[in-house]
C-alpha cells in the first residue's frame, strides 16, 4: 500500500468510500450521500488530505478540516477516517492516520480532535494505539435514523510542533 496527499484528482474514490461510512451507520451522523463537488471543496489548501493507494487504487482516506472558526482554536483541525468495505481490517486506516499525523504537524497544527461512536471499537482501538486520548463522553450528541446516540471524544497533541512551540513563548 502507498501512502500520499490527496488531490481533487482523488474526489471520486474518497466521495464513493465516505458514503459507504453513511450507508453503513458506523462512523458518521451524516445520512446524505455526499457528491463529488462536496468532497473537492474539502481541499483548502490549508487542511491535510491523505489517501492510501494499493495499485493506484484508493482504499483509504483520511482528512483534516476546519475545528472552530475562532482565532483561538487556529491549531486544532477536526479529523476523519474512512476504509472502504473490503479494506477495513487490514491496516490502512492506520497507514492513513499516520500519514495524517505528520502532514498535521508539518503544516503548523499542533492538536487533533474528533469524536467517535462509542461500539465503533475498530476505530477506538486504532485511535487509542495511535496514541490518542479519549476525553470523555457526549451522551445523546446526535441523532441517527431516531436513534440517539452517544460519542467518545478523542484528541491527540502534537508534540514537536514549531508553531505550538512558538505560541508557548508568545
Amino acid at each position: 500500500m502507498r501512502v500520499r496527499l490527496a488531490s481533487e484528482a482523488d474526489a471520486a474514490a474518497i466521495t464513493a468510500i465516505y458514503n459507504q461510512g453513511i450507508e453503513d451507520r458506523v462512523g458518521t451522523f451524516e445520512t446524505e450521500l455526499r457528491t463529488e463537488a462536496m468532497v473537492r471543496s474539502w481541499f483548502d489548501g490549508v487542511h491535510p488530505i491523505v489517501v492510501v493507494a494499493q495499485d493506484g487504487d484508493v482504499v483509504a482516506y483520511a482528512s483534516s478540516s476546519i475545528y472552530r472558526p475562532r482565532a483561538c482554536y487556529a491549531g486544532i483541525v477536526e479529523f476523519s477516517v474512512y476504509v472502504r468495505r473490503d479494506w477495513r481490517g487490514k491496516s490502512a486506516g492506520r497507514l492513513a492516520m499516520t500519514r495524517l499525523l505528520q502532514e498535521c504537524e508539518r503544516a503548523g497544527f499542533w492538536k487533533l480532535v474528533s469524536r467517535v461512536f462509542v461500539e465503533n471499537a475498530a476505530s477506538r482501538g486504532l485511535l487509542r494505539s495511535l496514541g490518542f486520548r479519549e476525553v470523555g463522553i457526549y451522551e445523546k450528541h446526535g441523532r441517527l435514523d431516531g436513534v440517539w446516540r452517544d460519542v467518545v471524544i478523542v484528541e491527540y497533541v502534537l508534540t514537536n510542533n514549531l508553531a505550538a512551540q512558538h505560541v508557548s513563548t508568545a
